[in-house]
């Protein structure tokens, strides 16, 4: 018999010491968002199913846990995403004719890790701007995301571009089952040249070779024009390489600190960006540490089709990879009645201090504050003494 105390695969219970930093962390972030004109908003955990998934692809059906609505036996999901649903209160809640930023930061749940050390319980915290097609919106959210980066202390950022479009002009007007396409967009990612050609018999020959050169265009800014030299000469390709090429000249005006790298065969969320796409990383980090891009159709379903872009990130992967402040500086006293000295150690907590009262025999314990004073009585007054 399992013991009580165990939690299920993936899933951990988050210790004060950590907990405190994730906190300080989201607090952080959604602050930097406002700075940005971010509202906050917060969705339901549970949602009917059909409006979490709606145009959403299969791989979070994958993802997503499905139950009974006990109330109206209607099938629910917990959300593993939090995007459909901010486009949802865009759509349909706010219903705003111009611009709107919105932010939040929640826990999504997963039926599968995304990676072997994963947790399925992530923390997200995302930023999305609403109404606006231009690259302006684009650059904005790019920088707010190495703006995370910057925040969090992470060191040697790089930012990886790509574009969903670009895979979507080299199959042109080829009709693929959804079988057929999921085939060739897990050897893209993949970067599975054999896996591609052995889809020879459903594509043309000319859909294939730029299928196979998209394999190799990866690298530095050098990567843009060799696409342009060896793709086919299609209006989504054109498009999309004019956008990567305007959002790289701008990036290394403004941050001339940042790595910039293309993928332009990266298929993560194909089925959701319908433009410019983005990872970034950062030293310590093999994985991606947020991911966004532009999803002008999320809104689609909701019957309301509006230009978005955004990004989002698991917050406790983020604070995993960010250096440790060490402990919190805080104050010890002493347990007591004494009237002038519990108003003492309300005034401090008012000022903002943290204040440790030990309690009767718990004289040598410790936790995970740093005290690095005291407040002891001297004389017929309560006074601070650094340790």
């Amino acid at each position: 018999m399992a013991s009580a105390w165990l939690l299920p695969e993936h899933l951990a219970d988050v210790l004060p010491s950590q907990a405190r930093r994730i906190e300080e962390m989201r607090r952080e972030l959604l602050d930097m968002a406002r700075t940005y004109g971010c509202e906050l908003v917060m969705p339901p955990l549970l949602e009917h199913l059909e409006s979490l998934l709606s145009g959403a692809g299969h791989e979070l059906d994958l993802k997503t846990f499905k139950l009974v609505d006990q109330l109206s036996g209607r099938s629910l999901g917990l959300r593993a995403d939090t995007t459909p649903q901010v486009a949802r209160i865009d759509a349909h809640l706010l219903n705003r004719a111009g611009v709107t930023r919105l932010c939040y930061c929640g826990p999504v749940v997963h039926t599968r890790p995304s990676g072997l050390h994963a947790t399925r319980e992530p923390l997200q915290f995302g930023a999305e701007i609403y109404g606006h097609a231009g690259l302006e919106a684009d650059l904005e959210v790019q920088e707010m995301a190495l703006e995370v980066v910057r925040r969090a202390g992470l060191k040697n950022p790089t930012l990886d571009l790509g574009d969903a479009r670009l895979v979507r002009g080299v199959l042109g007007d080829v009709a693929l089952s959804p079988a057929e396409l999921e085939a060739v967009i897990a050897a893209l990612a993949t970067k599975d040249p054999v896996a591609l050609q052995a889809m020879g018999s459903v594509l043309p020959a000319e859909v294939l070779s730029g299928l196979q050169t998209l394999l190799t265009l990866y690298g530095g800014v050098e990567v843009l024009a060799q696409a342009r030299a060896q793709l086919p000469a299609h209006p989504a390709i054109h498009a999309a390489l004019n956008d990567l090429q305007w959002l790289a000249e701008h990036l290394q005006q403004t941050h001339p600190e940042v790595s910039l790298s293309f993928d332009l065969a990266d298929l993560v969320g194909y089925a959701y960006y319908s433009g410019a796409r983005f990872a970034l990383y950062a030293a310590g980090s093999s994985d991606a540490i947020l991911r966004g891009g532009r999803y002008d159709e999320v809104g689609a379903v909701f019957g309301r089709r509006r230009p978005a872009v955004g990004f989002s990130l698991d917050l406790k992967t983020l604070v995993a990879l960010t250096p440790d402040k060490g402990l919190r500086a805080a104050v010890r006293a002493p347990w007591g009645g004494d009237a002038a000295q519990r108003a003492a150690v309300r005034a401090l907590r008012e000022a903002g201090e943290t204040v440790v009262c030990v309690l009767p025999g718990h004289e040598h314990e410790g936790d995970e504050f740093e005290c690095d004073r005291e407040l002891l009585r001297v004389g017929q007054e309560w006074v601070l003494r650094a340790l």
